[in-house]
């Protein structure tokens, strides 16, 4: 579930529609939760559907460490990417805001961290990265993990209306962590490895 303070707009002509914010969402705020309305797709059901909704599917879900292809029910299926994300995701299935996002910027991802099955292009926003690629997550993970450290202690700090979303085992263990940074996962975790896969299925 995508936070409640979202709209979706039109961003530009490039970008199509994105999900900004209605109100000040502070840097720390936990941005969006997979839960129990979210879609799990196993490969096999994938690639099973009519032409129609494999498209929609393959359009506006992530991959996840099990490489399965998740949907999100509402408007989270609508955050763009960006190299300078306001948003990041954690191992624990939800996201953060790593900074302030005022009313009408934005939340946007990093897909580097989402296991896009080929490299593409995005809209250059003057950063050394250029393309998003699928292992992305293999080169920049070390990085990124130090970002949620540095980002997750403001979580306890502020409102939290999606807490209540989050497995109370999860949030105990996420909590621990933010205590305990040596104990926090890493992103890695949430890399699936399509090589690995297509060898155990042959």
């Amino acid at each position: 579930m995508i936070h409640p303070d979202t709209e979706v707009r039109f961003i530009s002509t490039e970008k199509g529609y994105g999900v900004v914010a209605t109100k000040l969402i502070p840097k720390g705020t936990i941005t969006w939760v997979q839960d129990d309305l979210d879609q799990v797709f196993t490969r096999e059901k994938a690639a099973n559907l009519n032409p129609y909704s494999k498209k929609y599917l393959d359009t506006y879900s992530f991959t996840n460490k099990n490489g399965e292809m998740v949907l999100c029910w509402d408007n989270g299926k609508f955050v763009n990417h960006s190299f300078k994300p306001s948003c990041f995701s954690t191992p624990y299935d939800f996201e953060i805001a790593i900074r302030d996002i005022h009313p009408g910027e934005e939340l946007t991802d990093d897909y580097g961290y989402l296991n896009v099955e080929k490299p593409f292009e995005v809209i250059d926003e003057d950063t050394d990265r250029k393309i998003v690629y699928p292992d992305d997550i293999l080169n920049f993970h070390q990085e990124w993990d130090a970002l949620i450290r540095e980002n997750a202690p403001k979580v306890l700090e502020v409102g939290q209306p999606l807490s209540e979303l989050i497995a109370p085992e999860t949030w105990d263990e996420f909590v621990n962590a933010i205590h305990n940074p040596n104990k926090m996962r890493s992103i890695l975790e949430c890399y699936y490895q399509r090589d690995l896969a297509v060898k155990n299925a042959s």
